[in-house]
């Protein structure tokens, strides 16, 4: 699947409507999994998940995409039974997904990791790789990469 999950970064309404989208897509990708039980959920997630997914954590701590419940869900999500693909196999920090166009961020590397590929618990075996194409410059994102064995 892939998915592209609200920002909340235009102020409170568009954050409550991003919260009530995560619950909704929550209880949504569990009821797919009943039926489906191998799932690899690809996209946009708009969330830093842990403080080494954010260039700054601290001057960010409540910026929409780093607010303390949309990284409570994110623990909840990969603690319901999906893998932080990346994270399975990347443990290192300054691993970022997005650069904002202001301030030269790309080129100083000032990102966040909001993409994800997240897995079944069940395909942690079938996981290879995977990785972000930082070096590619298409847009304010990089490509996201994992590779599954069948």
């Amino acid at each position: 699947m892939s998915a592209y999950f609200p920002s909340g970064t235009t102020g409170d309404i568009r954050q409550a409507i991003k919260m009530e989208y995560l619950d909704f897509f929550f209880h949504y990708i569990h009821d797919i999994e009943k039926k489906r039980t191998k799932l690899l959920v690809c996209g946009d997630y708009n969330i830093c998940h842990r403080e080494i997914d954010i260039h700054n954590p601290i001057s960010n701590k409540d910026t929409s995409g780093f607010k303390p419940e949309e990284r409570a869900w994110m623990e909840k999500y990969f603690n319901s039974g999906f893998i932080d693909t990346f994270r399975h196999f990347n443990k290192q920090p300054h691993e970022y997904s997005w650069w904002s166009f202001r301030a030269n961020a790309r080129a100083n590397n000032k990102g966040w990791r909001i993409d994800y590929i997240a897995a079944t618990k069940n395909l942690e075996k079938n996981l290879v790789e995977s990785r972000m194409f930082q070096q590619v410059k298409h847009s304010d994102h990089c490509p996201v990469y994992c590779k599954v064995k069948v």
